[in-house]
C-alpha cells in the first residue's frame, strides 16, 4: 500500500473535520426539537431544554395523535403522496422526453418550452384557482390535492437537462435496431435516469406530504384534511371545534413550544423512513463508460 504523505492526511484531518461539523448543524436540531417535544411545558417555556427532555412527558403527542382525526388525515396524506407521487412523475417523464430533443427532431419544441416556462413566471392567481376547482366539482376530492400539482415545471426542466446529458449514440443505437420512441424511453432513457428520477420522486413527496394550504382551501369539512393541513388547523391555530373533551386537560400539560416540536418532529418522520430507501439513487455518472470509442 502506498504511504500518505502529510498534505494528503492534513487534507482528510479537516475533511473529516468539517464534515462532522456540517454533519452536527443539521442534526442537532432535529435533536433539540425531538427534546423539547418529548419535555413538560414548564421546562420548554423556561427555556432550560436542551438536547435531552426535561420532565419527560409525552402529552403533546398524546395530544396531537390521540383521536382517530389524526388517523383518518394519515390515510388522505398517504393516499395522495401514493396517487399524486407516480403520476406526477410519470407526466414529468412524459414531458421531459420530447422537450430534450433537438428543434430539428421536434420542431414546435420551442414553443412547448416557453409555455411551460411561461407558467413558471405566471399564474392565474389564487381566486381563479379556486373557482376552477369549485367549476370541475373536486371539491372535498382527493384529485383537488393532487392534479393543480401533477405538472411541477421546476421538476420538468431538471428532468429535461438530465435527459439531454444522455449520449445521443444511446438514442441512434436503439433506433438502429429498431426500438420505437416509446421504447427508446422506458427501456434507453429511464434506467439511465434513476438517480434524477428517485431525487425528483422525493423532492415530489416532500411537496404533496408537507402541503397544507391547499387542504384548506379546496376542503369544506375537517374530515377531508390530510395530515399537514390538520395539524395546522388543530394545533397551530387551536380550533376548539375539533377537540373533544377529553382534550381539554392535555392542553393544561402542553404548550405551544411541545406540540409544534411534535408537530414537526412528525411531519419529518415520514421523511426519515423514506429517504434511506431514495439515498443508494443519489449518484452521478451514470453513464460513464455506456459509449465507447
Amino acid at each position: 500500500m502506498r504511504k500518505k504523505s502529510t498534505g494528503r492526511i492534513l487534507f482528510e484531518i479537516i475533511n473529516y473535520t468539517v464534515l462532522f461539523l456540517l454533519g452536527s448543524i443539521c442534526l442537532l436540531p432535529v435533536i433539540h426539537i425531538l427534546a423539547i417535544s418529548f419535555s413538560s411545558n414548564t421546562a420548554a417555556a423556561a427555556g432550560t431544554v436542551t438536547l435531552w427532555p426535561v420532565g419527560f412527558t409525552t402529552y403533546s403527542y398524546e395530544y396531537v395523535a390521540g383521536r382517530k382525526e389524526f388517523w383518518h388525515a394519515v390515510l388522505i396524506s398517504l393516499e395522495r403522496v401514493g396517487i399524486g407521487v407516480p403520476l406526477s412523475m410519470l407526466l414529468t417523464i412524459m414531458i421531459a422526453y420530447p422537450l430534450s430533443k433537438e428543434t430539428s427532431h421536434f420542431r414546435m419544441r420551442t414553443v412547448y418550452v416557453w409555455f411551460f416556462f411561461f407558467t413558471m413566471l405566471f399564474s392565474g392567481g389564487l381566486i381563479p384557482g379556486y373557482m376552477l376547482i369549485q367549476n370541475l366539482n373536486m371539491m372535498d376530492s382527493i384529485w383537488a390535492l393532487i392534479l393543480p400539482a401533477a405538472v411541477p415545471v421546476y421538476n420538468i426542466v431538471l428532468m429535461l437537462n438530465f435527459f439531454r446529458g444522455i449520449p445521443k449514440e444511446l438514442e441512434e443505437a436503439s433506433v438502429i435496431d429498431g426500438a420505437t420512441q416509446w421504447q427508446t424511453c422506458f427501456r434507453i432513457y429511464i434506467p439511465c435516469a434513476k438517480p434524477s428520477i428517485a431525487t425528483l420522486s422525493l423532492f415530489t413527496f416532500v411537496s404533496h406530504w408537507n402541503s397544507w394550504f391547499d387542504g384548506l382551501l379546496f376542503s369544506n369539512f375537517s374530515s377531508n384534511y390530510p395530515l399537514a393541513s390538520y395539524l395546522q388547523t388543530v394545533v397551530v391555530r387551536r380550533d376548539m371545534t375539533l377537540l373533544g373533551a377529553g382534550d381539554l386537560q392535555a392542553l393544561m400539560n402542553i404548550s405551544d413550544r411541545t406540540v409544534k416540536s411534535a408537530q414537526i418532529f412528525m411531519g419529518m418522520l415520514p421523511i426519515f423512513i423514506v429517504y434511506p430507501f431514495v439515498q443508494k439513487h443519489f449518484v452521478k455518472g451514470i453513464v460513464v463508460g455506456s459509449v465507447k470509442g
